[in-house]
């Protein structure tokens, strides 16, 4: 039910804007009510949650009007106009003007209904799109989402803020699932042109000719978009699977990097899973694109080197996941820890994420264990492992931070019931916490 979505009733005539409202109300939608357009408009922001359901004929500013200032505040706000009969002619105009549609007098409630349903939906996913866009521009934002502190993960933060204030082309290079794409929006939102474009195109999605099309034109009239070289220009284009393209395309963005110039006017940033392969990248292309993609690469490290980042990471997704579901996130015990931190991860992070939201579905249940999923993704597993050559202390510790990480977020940095909970005197938890590099003023809040 799309509650959280309002609608924005506009209709001088009482009567109307009331019988609108309560049967939009009871299809379980939030709604106001406005006597005039110059009223609605002091509500009606850029990023209003809702959409408009207007009247055409009002005095004062009428519905054409508001419309057009309507679009000319958010262009992507969804407004609904209802017409009187023999009005159809302006709704069309409302329509080329912007509209989303239109009803006419009398209209079927049902339609009102089916109406706002489609139009609320689409405002959602534009909304959404927004915060999305939002954040991925801010770069603190950003590097908050690379989380972990083992020494991989330090260098790979510390190699996106470094490039991201160089001007040349970057070749990313690592398995599937190691979130290179989530990279190179950080290396974009750190530079110098995070305010300009970022786009963002799968190289593997297209077939030879169409890719050329979507990469460099010429574009059709009909066609909503850009050549993806003017669309980024000034900004970064990132280029997904680039060791799948063609030597006819190759021979294309060889040509548009030289006539780039240096430093280029738009980055290429080059996204390769090729790592995991046999073949690396730099035998899949011609070499003299290779060296102009790589004078700058990053390579991100697969989650089976990241050692105690696996528990910080499974934490955060589970307790994600439960909030989602509304339940309580799993608790690990150490032998399940120490599985998680021995696993191969072949899907890496993304495969740690699908694993830590069926270990909250399983818990809420109340059945399986974590060892079981785990098991499940490599039937090769036994039950404990204690292979890859590392001492129990180190799983140990790893499990020992995991739990007091854990319960003092759950405790917002309540050192008392962290105390309780895990029966340690002050000045033991003091020491582990300093051990692991945990700060009290990091759980507060």
């Amino acid at each position: 039910m799309p509650s959280a979505m309002k609608i924005a009733i506009v209709d001088d005539e009482k009567d109307m804007r009331q019988s609108i409202s309560q049967w939009l109300a009871l299809s379980g939608y939030d709604t106001e009510a406005f006597p005039s357009a110059e009223e609605a408009l002091k509500v009606l922001g850029p990023d209003y949650p809702g959409i408009v359901v207007t009247d055409i004929k009002m005095p004062g500013m009428d519905g054409m009007q508001f419309l057009k200032k309507l679009m000319g505040t958010d262009s992507s706000l969804p407004v609904i106009m209802i017409t009187g009969h023999g009005d159809v002619p302006m709704a069309v105009e409302a329509m080329r003007m912007g509209a989303y549609d239109f009803l006419e007098k009398p209209f079927n409630p049902d339609r009102m209904t089916e109406l706002a349903k489609k139009a609320t939906n689409a405002r959602r996913m534009t909304l959404d799109s927004r915060a999305l866009r939002r954040e991925l521009s801010d770069g603190g934002q950003l590097m908050k989402k690379l989380i972990g502190a083992s020494p991989v993960m330090e260098r790979l933060k510390e190699d996106i803020l470094d490039l991201g204030q160089a001007d040349g082309h970057v070749l990313i290079e690592g398995e599937t699932g190691t979130g290179k794409t989530l990279v190179a929006h950080a290396l974009h939102a750190v530079g110098s042109r995070a305010g300009k474009k970022f786009v963002l195109l799968s190289c593997a999605a297209f077939e030879e000719d169409a890719l050329i099309k979507r990469l460099f034109g010429p574009m059709q009239p009909e066609d909503s978009q850009l050549p993806a070289v003017e669309e980024a220009r000034g900004g970064t284009l990132v280029l997904e699977d680039v060791e799948s393209l063609s030597e006819a395309v190759q021979s294309r963005l060889l040509t548009f990097i030289n006539d780039e110039g240096t430093p280029p006017e738009t980055r290429i940033v080059a996204i390769s899973n090729m790592q995991e392969q046999n073949r690396t990248c730099e035998d899949a292309l011609r070499s003299d694109l290779f060296y102009r993609l790589a004078s700058l690469r990053i390579t991100v490290p697969p989650l089976r080197q990241r050692g105690e980042d696996i528990l910080t990471l499974f934490t955060r997704f589970a307790e994600q996941f439960a909030d989602d579901y509304g339940c309580d996130a799993p608790q690990v015990t150490a032998q399940e820890a120490a599985q998680l931190l021995q696993a191969p991860w072949p899907g890496n992070v993304r495969q740690l994420f699908n694993v830590a939201e069926r270990a909250v579905l399983q818990s809420r249940r109340g059945s399986g264990t974590i060892a079981s999923l785990l098991m499940s993704d490599h039937q090769e597993m036994q039950p404990v492992m204690t292979t890859e050559g590392k001492p129990l202390k180190e799983y140990v510790e790893a499990f020992e931070r995991m739990l007091i990480d854990n319960t003092m977020r759950r405790h917002k940095g309540s050192i008392a019931s962290v105390m309780e909970e895990l029966c340690l005197p002050r000045r033991t938890l003091n020491e582990k916490m300093a051990k692991y590099g945990l700060q009290r003023s990091d759980y507060l809040g």
